[in-house]
């Protein structure tokens, strides 16, 4: 969509005062640790752009709380990849050229604008998978990023899981379930789960090194159908910011679902 389009259906300029007059209405408060969600497009035009919506997040939830973004970067074998795929002759080139990655320079890869802006915001700490990466800023911020292991990246050592030790929330600001990276913890948790084999470039005693981990397929494609499900039975509060169809519900409930549900999943297509 077009900046002109944007701004044809936007009614008002989105301010830091009027998204977080929303994010109040929606149910986010002081203190609580969140793991957010967004597309900035779907808000409407926003005086400020990704910054204000990060502004607006922090001014609502202030540094007694916690504020968490993906900060995935797509560093993976490129033997693996499929949207899009490469041609075979390039895989051992991208293996052997591919920058490491560095917690301040790598950026994020399809997680939107806001999520780029975040990752780099003063006083925001970044976890170290070089592939799933997630980043926090506030009270809680070291505690969530600090251990994420190499091998089974959004597992019990991820960021994931320390959100739901906390307790926090899931904040979804105009996308869907197909983006709500919470529910690959459930993934891990749900038995019957496929092993997976990646690789990375890091930097090892000072040089640039590949490395392979273990790790589980994960399927997001099924995300939507478990969203629509755990609708019916966990509470999800669900209210514009802006013009963005937005949700707010607690991870741990989420997860708690998406586990059986997955479970039983799998079990079906055996």
């Amino acid at each position: 969509m077009s900046e002109s389009e944007i701004i044809q259906k936007t009614p008002e300029p989105r301010t830091v005062e009027s998204i977080s007059r929303d994010l109040r209405m929606l149910g986010l408060r002081e203190g609580m640790t969140v793991i957010v969600h967004s597309s900035l497009s779907s808000i409407g035009w926003v005086c400020g752009e990704a910054v204000t919506v990060i502004q607006a997040l922090i001014n609502v939830v202030t540094a007694e709380g916690t504020i968490v973004m993906p900060a995935q970067t797509g560093l993976s074998d490129p033997a693996g990849w499929k949207n899009p795929p490469v041609p075979p002759a390039w895989i051992a080139i991208i293996r052997e050229t591919m920058p490491a990655y560095d917690t301040t320079v790598t950026p994020t890869r399809g997680m939107g604008v806001i999520a780029e802006n975040f990752r780099k915001w003063p006083g925001a700490a970044r976890s170290c998978h070089p592939n799933l990466s997630l980043a926090a800023w506030g009270k809680n911020a070291s505690l969530i990023t600090e251990g994420q292991t190499i091998n089974y990246a959004l597992g019990e050592s991820s960021p994931l899981s320390r959100i739901y030790d906390l307790d926090g929330y899931v904040l979804m600001l105009g996308t869907g379930y197909d983006t709500c990276t919470s529910l690959h913890l459930a993934e891990y948790r749900a038995p019957g789960a496929k092993p997976y084999r990646d690789g990375f470039p890091i930097m090892k005693e000072g040089r640039r090194t590949w490395v392979e981990c273990e790790d589980i397929v994960l399927d997001s494609d099924i995300f939507p159908h478990i969203g629509a499900d755990m609708e019916q039975c966990v509470k999800v509060a669900r209210g514009y910011v802006g013009s963005a169809d937005s949700r707010l519900f607690r991870q741990r409930e989420a997860v708690d679902f998406a586990t059986r549900w997955i479970g039983e999943y799998r079990e079906s297509q055996k």
